[in-house]
């Protein structure tokens, strides 16, 4: 069962929200916060220029929120250096997203921003 236009809606104005915020707009020509919707999971990650590559941007992906129907709650994950998914352990499933996206934004681990 797919994610409802309502939690799609609400979801996606929090995150344009966040990141509006995250990166001053003198600065946006150099380094962008987005998202992007896969199925029932909502993918935020950072568009940069591409090293020593002019005109080619890359896209390091920072979060993946995962939205359980069923269950009405969203789940955190993060990203090995081997682009292989991994549930992260410090906040549980919670149908708020902003309790995961304001666990991102914290980033006690520095597994999100480094």
């Amino acid at each position: 069962m797919p994610i409802s236009p309502f939690q799609v809606a609400r979801v996606s104005k929090l995150l344009q929200e966040y990141c509006d915020a995250r990166v001053p707009p003198e600065i946006r020509a150099e380094l962008e916060v987005r998202f992007r919707f896969e199925g029932n999971s909502v993918i935020l990650f950072e568009r940069r220029p591409a090293f020593n590559r002019p005109g080619e941007f890359v896209e390091p992906v920072v979060a993946k929120f995962r939205y359980y129907v069923e269950r009405q709650e969203w789940v955190l994950y993060w990203r090995d250096r081997n682009q292989r998914w991994h549930r992260y352990e410090r906040i549980p499933p919670s149908p708020a997203f902003d309790d995961l996206l304001n666990e991102v934004d914290a980033d006690p681990t520095g597994i999100f921003w480094g």
